[in-house]
């Protein structure tokens, strides 16, 4: 895909999204072939697996809870538009939210100390964007909050989307991570790859990993084993976090970007008048 190196002035823009699925199968021509037609990269066993490959397969095959695999191909539009960050490297903002089934979820808030259960909302910068992830059904996933941290609890075989809320009045570019795969060429992900923008107080809803300008593979829960990290990649080890990374654009502050009227409302005075003053006449 053009656009994705770190000088490159090239973002991707989200043009739309289709809530129904393609019965076509994920398209070969996009950045990221189908996970099944992974090649080899190391000699190994007769079969073609390395010792290493062979205990990491072993390892995703032992792993409980979820992770996100490969799913139906679904329609959603993107085009090119140009967005020269301030720092190419540098998000001046990132967060991340860390899901698992129910039981997995709660074992890893009961180790981070959680106290409170939230809606899984995620505020990312003080409140710039907000994080969210969704059902196929349109419902917002529950979650857990605990030390900073944020846990999300989904149903193994329900698919789901990213949701991103912009709450400043000026575009951003978000770079997006599902299991550590950039979300757009399905590989290792990094700050200097480009992302998705968002029009101001807009939202964006991502719902797979890019295939084309026109399709992505659908966010479903699965078994670790089956995750598109281990099929893919055969790695495991940052499955079950997502991760955003916001990008202000060249020649603005988001320092000085109002967030809603909540600083206003604040510090509004419930008795304004001290004294009483004489009539105008």
């Amino acid at each position: 895909m053009n656009g994705r190196s770190q000088t490159g002035l090239w973002a991707v823009l989200l043009a739309g999204l289709v809530g129904c699925a393609s019965d076509s199968g994920p398209a070969k021509t996009a950045a990221e072939a189908p996970p099944g037609e992974a090649t080899p990269t190391t000699a190994g066993a007769s079969d073609g697996m390395s010792v290493s490959a062979r205990e990491r397969a072993a390892s995703a095959e032992a792993r409980p809870g979820l992770g996100t695999t490969w799913g139906e191909s679904r329609t959603s539009h993107i085009t090119n538009s140009p967005f020269q960050r301030a720092d190419s490297a540098s998000p001046f903002a990132s967060s991340s939210v860390f899901y698992n089934d129910e039981a997995g979820a709660k074992q890893m808030a009961t180790m981070s100390g959680v106290k409170d259960f939230s809606e899984g909302s995620v505020a990312i910068g003080g409140g710039i964007a907000t994080l969210r992830l969704k059902d196929g059904a349109g419902r917002f996933l529950n979650g857990f909050e605990a030390n900073g941290k944020h846990f999300v609890v989904g149903t193994e075989g329900d698919r789901y989307s990213i949701v991103i809320q912009s709450n400043v009045p000026a575009r951003i570019e978000v770079v997006v991570s599902v299991d550590g795969l950039d979300v757009l060429d399905g590989k290792e992900a990094s700050f200097t790859k480009r992302g998705y923008l968002i029009d101001p107080h807009s939202m964006i809803e991502i719902d797979g990993f890019r295939q084309s300008m026109d399709s992505v593979a659908a966010f479903r829960f699965g078994a670790v084993k089956e995750s598109y990290a281990q099929k893919k990649h055969s790695d495991t080890r940052n499955v079950g976090v997502i991760g955003v990374a916001l990008f202000n654009e060249q020649g603005t502050n988001p320092q000085s970007w109002p967030i809603g009227d909540a600083s206003q409302r604040l510090n509004a005075d419930p008795f304004p008048g001290r004294f009483a003053t004489p009539p105008a006449n």
